[in-house]
């Protein structure tokens, strides 16, 4: 799992990365980069909306993505990344979603 210092807490921040940050969109995932140039670790958030299901479902979400953005360290420093899991997630393979979101972090930190 993400430790501490890999997690957006604050909502404000939360806002700065999806309204200033490079949006790329997938079916599954829409993830929001926003490099902020400062020397710290690479920061995950995550949007989990009730379109994708009941709270166990939402959790259950929330966990893989959490799994999926461990396995894409270590990553550039100073980078937030935002995640809106769309609802075609809940029923995604976890191959699928590794995939589409080392795509759009792949195409973000260039």
């Amino acid at each position: 799992m993400l430790a501490r210092p890999h997690r957006l807490v604050r909502g404000s921040d939360y806002r700065t990365v999806v309204r200033r940050g490079r949006r790329y969109g997938g079916p599954r995932l829409v993830v929001s980069v926003l490099d902020t140039g400062e020397q710290r670790p690479v920061r995950f958030g995550f949007i989990v909306s009730k379109q994708v299901g009941n709270a166990v479902t939402r959790n259950t979400v929330r966990r893989r993505l959490k799994d999926a953005c461990a396995r894409q360290l270590p990553l550039p420093d100073g980078l937030d990344i935002v995640i809106r899991a769309l609802p075609s997630t809940a029923e995604a393979p976890f191959v699928d979603l590794l995939s589409d979101l080392g795509r759009a972090v792949e195409r973000g930190v260039r």
